[in-house]
């Protein structure tokens, strides 16, 4: 699992252990002479060719621009010619400009050390940094993009915001960021993740100084498979017995692709309740289904409800809807049943609520005196939206994305790694309010359920276009339907059960 913390309990860590080491007779220098030993063995190895390759430095003050020079220092010593650009030269880091310098790096008169470099490192803002580059700043980033040569992040990528991964202005947009003693938050979530680009994580001694993660990203071996259903006594209601409430005259296929979610993420019993003709749809497509046609009291006993896909937004679907919340199971409110739930502003429920709304629905549901937060003004801080509707709802909330990020009322976010462009289509996300609701039904809590869900529905699509697990690249390309990534979840469980 990737643990991310926030700036201030990483400045807190750095604090305590250059306070350890001062006790044992080191020096203060300790951890960035770490961290720019990590950051130069992942430079060597990018350049694969240290000897006469040509490395610059875009070196702004304080710390972050003293882990490149030190770095620099390293590569020179390897024979690397080595510039560095003084954004500010009364204030660039004294030692680590002598230790440059010591070593045969040079200081750059201008700028036109850019168009030929073979790398380039970013040290223009560290992890204290807020808004975007300043304009100097901001030309040389466009002339370095320009020039050809790998941008390497130190740290994270300057202008994106550390905590949140916000990109308030012109931003780095790096081909490898290294970080340093514990993932950032900014460099999980979006739209900072994209300025990240592939990242790599040097320990420089943090962990036992680290509280509890403000996030987190599962990895395949963090992914619990539950295998009641493998188990002597196992039975269809230990296996977890999921209600769904979906589907109109206007959208039938929406309730079977939900049921369809919850059947092959291995509910033991799906009970649907709905209108006749989208009832017959169900029994059609899932024979397995116990269906009723009415509303969710009528179906019977369940362990947790999903509640919306193609449900519509009239007064029938506000009484299906009013059903589900009156039940004491936890329940899951998704696409249309979110549109109904932000008319009414807040959750009055005790029992567990997922909300699994995109962008545009999120905003409907932060919708403040008639007037919605638009879609681009989410996107742009998703974090923030979500743990404001987390707040204004009590519920945990699965902001569905490029990387879909799952907020609870309290403890870490959850950031999904597996997002693809492949469930860009059309109901994807009904399998996935089927996936979800099943793993409530299990017994897992909110956030463990959509964390889980969002993993494996992203690890699904990509299965559904290379369907052969053997192979080492699962994201080959090809495009998959919502009904192809239904089908793909039992070998998505396969796949992380093998991990």
């Amino acid at each position: 699992m990737r643990t991310a913390h926030s700036v201030a309990d990483v400045r807190a860590a750095e604090a305590a252990l250059i306070a350890e080491l001062r006790r044992t007779g080191q020096g203060g220098d300790v951890l960035m002479n770490r961290a720019a030993t990590g950051l130069a063995t992942a430079c060597a190895g990018l350049l694969g060719r240290v000897y006469a390759s040509r490395v610059v430095l875009l070196v702004g003050s304080g710390d972050n621009g003293g882990d490149a020079l030190y770095a620099g220092a390293q590569l020179a010593r390897r024979g690397a010619r080595v510039d560095a650009l003084l954004l500010h030269p009364d204030r660039a880091h004294a030692r680590g400009l002598a230790a440059f310098r010591g070593a045969g790096g040079r200081v750059a008169p201008d700028a036109a050390v850019l168009d030929h470099a073979d790398l380039v490192l970013d040290g223009i803002v560290g992890i204290g940094g807020s808004g975007g580059l300043r304009p100097g700043a901001a030309e040389l980033v466009s002339r370095a993009e320009l020039g050809g040569g790998l941008i390497v992040a130190v740290d994270l990528p300057s202008g994106v915001d550390a905590d949140t991964g916000e990109v308030p202005g012109v931003a780095v947009h790096a081909d490898v960021t290294v970080t340093f003693g514990t993932w950032k938050p900014g460099l999980l979530i979006e739209p900072g993740a994209s300025h990240a680009g592939a990242t790599t994580l040097v320990d420089i001694g943090l962990g036992d100084h680290l509280p509890d993660p403000a996030a987190c990203a599962l990895q395949d071996a963090d992914v619990l498979v539950p295998f009641g259903w493998l188990l002597p006594t196992a039975d269809k209601y230990r296996r977890g017995v999921v209600g769904v409430v979906a589907g109109s005259k206007t959208y039938p296929g929406a309730a079977v692709l939900a049921v369809g979610g919850a059947l092959r993420a291995g509910a033991g019993m799906v009970r649907f309740a709905g209108p006749g003709r989208v009832a017959d749809a169900v029994r059609a497509a899932w024979p397995e289904a116990v269906v009723t046609e009415g509303l969710a009291s009528d179906a019977g006993r369940v362990q947790a409800w999903v509640v919306g896909p193609g449900l519509g937004t009239g007064a029938k679907a506000r009484r299906r809807l009013d059903a589900v919340l009156g039940s004491d199971v936890p329940v899951l409110v998704d696409a249309d049943g979110l549109t109904l739930l932000a008319e009414a502003g807040g959750l009055e429920r005790s029992a567990p609520t997922l909300l699994t709304p995109h962008a545009g629905e999120l905003g409907r549901l932060l919708t403040a005196e008639g007037v919605a937060v638009e879609g681009p003004a989410v996107e742009a801080a998703r974090l923030a939206h979500a743990r404001r509707a987390a707040e204004q709802y009590g519920a945990t909330v699965l902001l569905k994305g490029s990387t879909t990020v799952v907020v609870p009322p309290d403890g870490p976010v959850r950031v999904n790694p597996t997002g693809t462009p492949r469930l860009a289509t059309a109901g994807s996300g009904d399998v996935l309010a089927g996936l979800a609701g099943t793993l409530l039904a299990a017994g897992r809590d909110p956030a463990d359920a959509a964390a889980t869900a969002a993993y494996l529905h992203g690890l699904a699509a990509r299965l559904a276009a290379e369907p052969d697990e053997a192979e080492a690249e699962i994201s080959a390309p090809g495009p998959v339907t919502a009904t192809d990534i239904a089908a793909a979840l039992p070998a998505a469980w396969r796949h992380v059960a093998g991990a």
